[in-house]
């Protein structure tokens, strides 16, 4: 199994190496917790139930982070530290050294707390290593996990993965990176069958026992290689979701290298590996054939006969390449889990995309506005300019540290202009300006070209009125003006959820609709 570096080695002391379900012996374990987010406050929560002492630390002395620190020291916390310094080293608990760090995802491994605590010895997990170490619970029922990690298309995956499972008459809910901690659901009074996982590269690096019963990369392009280091460890990372894998390891017969990843999985005896193509699938493959989605993975007899799941159509309102992938993929997952063909149909069939995701806006004069504001890197605007030309093009944002060239060569013939937004544009303008000189440029961060307002670089609000304003004047009929900013939105916004927002508003004024 391919790891993505050495420094989260597995640690365990024989009372951690004990610690695999929910009535073990949790009562007085010394943790600290890193970050009091989403995923850290259900950490410290669930670890304070379990009788753990926990201390919490989190560098940021917000109101919402003062409002979670007093409700964590109301259900017994031995101590939350907010503020700069509180993760410069690792604190005590209760007066003695930790035995354990929980880190929340976002925190890089080269920061000074799990730096400081590598040194030491001690061991550091994720969020989800501490979900599967109490997914068994004595009188309870121990919901099958399905993990679905990916570059792109996480979050549609695992929606549709739950909305199969539902329609196919388990109990199951997605869980993860998409939202809701998967401790939650394993606190909730409903006894789950099944969890669709959403895991990011940042909860897989701390992985350490997971065993899913099937498990997905859905693709693998560059992103994150500020937190990673490289792309290189950042694609170790992805291969880690295959790991411990039970029945099915699903994966991308499309792209070229992601078989390699499964090959080099340490899976359990017995696991398969099942690719997904939008073309004809090969034998243990689901796929298309004409427009229908076929299955030659889960049949009896999978060399003469294939299984209809449904249609290209039941993919979504706006059927692209990518979204059909999801689908497939999706597919798989619930298949391995024993879900019958009709459930696929029927659960695709009812699942609703999120907002942010290929999301039609308005369509007025003949010219489609499009929000695809999730697009926050190269590989998932590809998906989204693939599946319209001509394109008014709204981009940019910050760039984490990709390029473009491929993206900007592969698409300069279906672009009537790009509008610039963001603080973080020098990658971007250079593969404009080298792959697509034709291309009008126009600059709609404020001060942030020759074309553009004076004002605020960091007024999203502003940059996206008049990113809206220019495109408009712009586009022609039959074009679609496609918000897909290829990079992150924290420049200019505080997610790219405010983002989709601030493009949805501008367009409604706009257009006066």
């Amino acid at each position: 199994m391919m790891h993505a570096s050495n420094d989260n080695p597995i640690l365990d002391t024989p009372r951690l190496a004990g610690l695999t379900s929910w009535d073990a012996p949790w009562a007085g374990l010394r943790v600290v917790v890193a970050g009091i987010g989403v995923s850290g406050f259900a950490a410290a929560d669930t670890l304070i139930e379990l009788g753990a002492k926990v201390t919490v630390v989190d560098a940021g002395d917000t109101e919402r982070n003062r409002q979670s620190a007093d409700t964590l020291k109301i259900v017994g916390a031995s101590d939350v530290v907010l503020g700069p310094d509180a993760m410069a080293a690792v604190p005590d608990v209760a007066g003695q050294r930790p035995e354990l760090v929980v880190t929340s995802p976002g925190i890089r491994p080269t920061s000074s707390l799990l730096t400081a605590a590598r040194e030491e010895g001690i061991q550091i997990w994720g969020d989800v290593e501490l979900a599967w170490r109490v997914n068994r619970r004595e009188g309870r029922k121990s919901p099958e996990w399905l993990c679905i990690t990916g570059t792109n298309g996480k979050t549609t995956t695992v929606g549709m993965t739950a909305s199969i499972l539902q329609a196919a008459g388990l109990k199951a809910v997605a869980v993860g990176n998409v939202g809701t901690p998967i401790l939650d659901a394993l606190r909730d009074p409903v006894e789950y069958d099944v969890l669709a996982v959403e895991l990011s590269s940042f909860q897989l690096h701390w992985m350490h026992s997971v065993s899913p019963l099937a498990s997905a990369v859905l693709n693998v392009a560059e992103d994150h290689v500020d937190w990673h280091g490289s792309y290189e460890n950042y694609r170790a990372d992805k291969s880690r979701v295959y790991e411990n894998t039970r029945v099915a390891c699903v994966y991308n017969a499309d792209q070229p290298g992601a078989e390699e990843l499964v090959e080099a999985a340490d899976v359990v005896e017995g696991c398969r590996a099942v690719g997904f193509t939008t073309q004809h699938p090969g034998l243990s493959m689901v796929g298309v054939v004409e427009d229908l989605l076929v299955d030659r993975a889960f049949v009896a007899d999978r060399a003469r006969t294939a299984a209809e799941l449904g249609s290209v159509s039941d993919t979504g309102p706006i059927p692209t390449r990518h979204g059909v992938a999801n689908a497939l993929a999706a597919a798989a997952l619930a298949r391995a889990a024993g879900v019958e063909p009709e459930a696929v149909r029927d659960g695709l069939r009812a699942h609703h995309p999120g907002d942010h995701r290929i999301q039609l806006v308005a369509e007025t004069d003949g010219v489609r506005w499009i929000n695809d504001s999730k697009a926050t890197n190269p590989h998932a605007a590809e998906a989204s300019l693939s599946a319209f030309d001509p394109v008014v093009w709204i981009a940019g944002g910050l760039s984490k540290g990709v390029t473009y060239d491929e993206l900007v060569a592969r698409h300069a013939q279906r672009l009537r202009a790009v509008v610039v937004i963001g603080t973080d544009d020098a990658a971007l303008l250079d593969a404009l300006a080298r792959l697509a000189p034709d291309v009008p440029v126009l600059h709609a961060t404020p001060g942030a070209g020759p074309d553009s307002a004076a004002g605020d670089p960091a007024d999203g609000q502003e940059a996206m009125r008049r990113a809206v304003r220019l495109a408009h004047e712009h586009a022609a009929a039959q074009d679609t003006v496609l918000m897909a900013p290829a990079a992150a939105s924290m420049d200019q916004f505080s997610d790219y959820a405010e983002r989709g927002h601030a493009f949805i508003r501008s367009v409604h004024e706009e257009l006066g609709i």
